[in-house]
């Protein structure tokens, strides 16, 4: 069990990261890391070593992260108007800091399925076959929509998109 807790120990980065990426709030993506470990550690029984660990608790994570979208869809929360900010805060416009925030929202406009398997490649560095057993999807089918994806986001963010000004 202890070996086991130690690898699980070093996949929690890659786990906030791709938690993050996923739901665009810190707080929220450490919960749903807390969850998967919390879920890992509890169903360790069920755990066969026939592949990789990380690719394991992605699968956890992941499934969880849907779980709790579906039951946002059905009761979403309110959010009480004296949360919401009286001012926006402003930053001086830096270009990378622009650039960064587009393709984040450009991602943002991905279908789920897109973007979660951008997430797993390019910024998790799984392979196509651990990323396609994450996803459960065969190697082609991940392919296609990392293909879709790149392509949409080469559009959303190069030509055609409004693009933001930087104050010069």
């Amino acid at each position: 069990m202890s070996q086991f807790l130690d690898e699980i120990e070093t996949c929690v980065p890659a786990l906030r990261r791709y938690a993050r990426g996923l739901t665009h709030d810190a707080d929220i993506a450490d919960d749903l890391v807390q969850d998967c470990l919390e879920r890992a550690i509890r169903k360790s029984g069920l755990w066969r070593p026939s592949g990789p660990l990380k690719a394991w608790l992605f699968r956890i994570l992941l499934n969880i992260y849907r779980n709790d979208l579906r039951r946002r869809r059905r009761t979403p929360d309110p959010l009480p108007f004296d949360m919401l900010p009286s001012e926006p805060q402003g930053l001086a416009a830096q270009p990378g800091r622009l650039a960064l925030a587009e393709t984040a929202r450009a991602m943002q406009t991905l279908p789920s399925e897109q973007r979660e398997a951008l997430l797993l490649v390019v910024i998790e560095g799984l392979s196509y076959a651990d990323a396609a057993s994450v996803l459960g999807i065969p190697v082609g089918t991940l392919m296609s929509r990392l293909g879709r994806a790149r392509a949409t986001l080469r559009q959303l963010t190069e030509t055609g998109a409004p693009r933001l000004r930087t104050v010069k």
